[in-house]
């Protein structure tokens, strides 16, 4: 039923995004899909181009420029070309607006169906402003466009981005499942947060040894909260890096650490699915995020959430990036997405 409320855990995030030579493409849980260019490797100035666009008859496409260098001053317009011609027709400059070290160029709707036309035929896109020249690669952009199409059911119709027909049925959009978040509602004092904690890790090392690494600089971080009267979450750091830590956690039932539960998130890739990296729980909200890095520089790796939803942790959102090329996280594909509400 559109737009139901998820008891339990929630729906399975969709597919791992799918390569297109240059490109690669990925779809959410509701349908919307995204499309982006993989940058160059080694570059001077990063420069990708990211498609995005909802699901249902009335899901328009969005498309940006995005440019990361080490510049004093960010441009204000840049010049386009596809192939040695200018883009838009007339070589009119395109306004740029920036943010630090990333500089953003959109396309208005008109820019969009041109630029997607002549996508089947060219094969690069050529960036230029006084100090910086940049490059993106269209091999495998029709490609993935035409995969998204199929995904959304818009082939052969009216408002598909390549293979267009007179068609003008269109599936609706799914509803984003609604997930009933549940703040903590019990309390419980630092010191026994700690003695939780540490009583959890003993019994785990009683368990397996190998199973959570055992010392000052993990064990200083593990801390418990309490979710209502009975039942506790305790997060352990099981390993500790230069830009991840591990988080194992557990439910435990009136203080019997014995009897601790594993919490079981359903898109972790750990070998142990109660694992999140760089897992932080909110007790106001009752929602754990996370921020698996790839990399230090955080240009790849996994993202999401979970929320509490009084029998288990459910997903609430979770988005990815494979490729280790200055693609900020904002920009991730993502592959599940919900609307969180606070339960009373």
């Amino acid at each position: 039923m559109p737009g139901q409320v998820i008891p339990g855990q929630a729906l399975a995030a969709g597919p791992e995004p799918k390569g297109f030579r240059d490109w690669m493409a990925g779809c959410s849980n509701t349908w919307s899909c995204t499309a982006l260019s993989v940058p160059g490797d080694a570059v001077e100035t990063t420069a990708y181009l990211r498609l995005e666009r909802p699901a249902g008859p009335d899901g328009a496409a969005s498309l940006v420029l995005r440019l990361r260098g080490e510049w004093k001053k960010p441009p204000m317009a840049v010049q386009l070309k596809l192939d040695g011609a200018a883009f838009p027709a007339g070589g009119k400059a395109m306004p740029v607006t920036a943010d630090s070290d990333l500089a953003s160029v959109t396309f208005q709707p008109a820019e969009i169906a041109a630029f997607i036309e002549a996508a089947r035929k060219a094969t690069k896109l050529s960036v230029a402003a006084p100090g910086l020249s940049a490059e993106v690669s269209l091999s495998g952009a029709v490609a993935a466009l035409l995969w998204i199409d199929e995904q959304q059911g818009r082939l052969n119709s009216t408002s598909a981005l390549i293979r267009k027909g007179s068609g003008t049925s269109v599936p609706p959009a799914p509803a984003a499942p609604v997930i009933l978040a549940k703040p903590a509602s019990g309390s419980l004092s630092d010191k026994d947060s700690k003695a939780l904690a540490a009583a959890l890790r003993k019994q785990i090392a009683q368990r397996d040894p190998d199973q959570c690494e055992d010392g000052e600089l993990t064990t200083k971080h593990d801390t418990a909260w309490s979710l209502d009267g009975k039942r506790s979450l305790v997060s352990l750091t099981c390993s500790l890096g230069a830009y991840n830590a591990s988080n194992a956690f557990w439910i435990v039932e009136n203080g019997a650490v014995a009897t601790a539960k594993p919490v079981s998130f359903t898109r972790s890739d750990e070998s142990e699915k109660n694992v999140l990296v760089n897992g932080e729980f909110d007790p106001k909200t009752g929602r754990i995020d996370y921020f698996a890095r790839g990399r230090g520089i955080g240009d790849c790796g996994a993202m999401g959430g979970y929320a509490w939803i009084g029998t288990g942790f459910a997903l609430t959102g979770f988005s990815m990036m494979g490729e280790c090329r200055g693609i900020g996280s904002d920009d991730w594909i993502t592959l599940f997405s919900s609307e969180v509400r606070t339960a009373k």
